[in-house]
């Protein structure tokens, strides 16, 4: 296999805030290739923005901070380590991220084929012209009808799937080596879901470009992810192939996330929510974090006074040795 275009390792992130840290995320390693659709599951509040916030230098420093240990490489640089400006270089260009919520990221004051415009005038030197025809062929092929005439509208005329296609134009304009979609289809109905996904994964295939798709949701990381990665107070909990983990889930955070979803039940029959928080990481988590919620797995063996190493269980599969949260599962 070719070497990995991003590879993580040891990432840590805390936040302080006058006498209070709070442990955001531990220890979260993982590779992405070339091509490749990684998805990054989990609560909110389980780490998955705040880690590909940091690799992009998004967090403020102060307060957040990041071990020396940690580290992200791509391209033979780590992101972790680079100057502001050489981030800035990268981000938009060599990768670029799609945000939650597309109207509070747009620019209301701008039209819409301006601010697709805008990453070609600033990463590769285009005159204002030549980056808004590419800006109105870009909108095209996001599917917006009558695109010429749709550039000169605003955010705000615009309904949530278009807005969020706009922003995969955006992000796409430079053609990015990595892209980070962050809950990209936060707030849309189920059929424009699809819609915006289909078209990820199209404009993906298209460019060979690698995705990050963060979610909460495990049914649509299943039918589109290459890998998908389980995260938990913010750390990693399972790891693998996607069709290998919804098949042979083996973490009860992991178990309980799929049972929790109705498409996985059949009909008439009462969901299994997963009961109480998460917990919230104003301190390092000694032992098992799951071990308070677990009801699929036995909590009694769930150890209090170690953090579970995360293990390969089988060939690239993943997860935390826990005996409480593996217990029951097929192994």
């Amino acid at each position: 296999m070719n070497p990995p275009l991003l590879s993580v390792r040891n990432l840590s992130v805390q936040f302080r805030h006058r006498h209070e840290t709070t442990y955001a995320v531990q220890d979260v390693s993982f590779d992405l290739h070339a091509g490749e659709t990684l998805g990054i599951v989990g609560e909110s509040g389980s780490g998955k923005s705040v880690t590909c916030s940091a690799l992009m230098g998004l967090l403020p420093c102060p307060p957040a901070s990041i071990p020396q240990s940690s580290r992200a490489l791509f391209d033979g640089r780590d992101l972790l380590k680079l100057r502001e400006h050489e981030l800035a270089s990268l981000r938009g260009q060599q990768i670029s991220m799609i945000f939650q919520d597309p109207m509070t990221c747009l620019n209301p004051c701008m039209r819409v084929g301006d601010q697709v415009a805008e990453p070609l005038v600033l990463h590769k030197g285009l005159s204002r012209r030549e980056a808004r025809a590419r800006a109105v062929e870009e909108l095209a092929l996001t599917g917006i009808p009558d695109p010429e005439q749709r550039a000169l509208a605003y955010p705000h005329e615009f309904s949530g799937g278009m807005r969020q296609r706009v922003m995969i134009a955006m992000a796409l304009i430079t053609r990015p080596r990595i892209l980070i979609a962050d809950e990209p289809t936060t707030a849309l109905d189920v059929t424009v879901q699809k819609q915006v996904l289909d078209l990820l994964r199209a404009r993906q295939q298209e460019l060979g470009t690698a995705v990050i798709l963060i979610t909460h949701d495990l049914g649509v990381v299943k039918n589109y992810a290459h890998r998908i990665q389980v995260m938990y107070a913010g750390s990693i909990v399972e790891s693998a192939p996607a069709d290998e983990l919804i098949a042979h889930p083996l973490h009860a955070y992991t178990r309980s996330l799929l049972a929790s979803m109705p498409a996985a039940r059949p009909k008439g029959e009462r969901l299994r929510p997963i009961p109480g928080l998460p917990p919230t990481l104003k301190h390092p988590v000694l032992g098992c974090s799951f071990r308070p919620r677990n009801i699929i797995g036995n909590p009694d063996l769930c150890p209090t006074d170690h953090t579970p190493p995360l293990i390969e269980i089988s060939p690239s599969h993943f997860v935390r040795n826990c005996p409480g949260c593996l217990a029951s599962s097929d192994i």
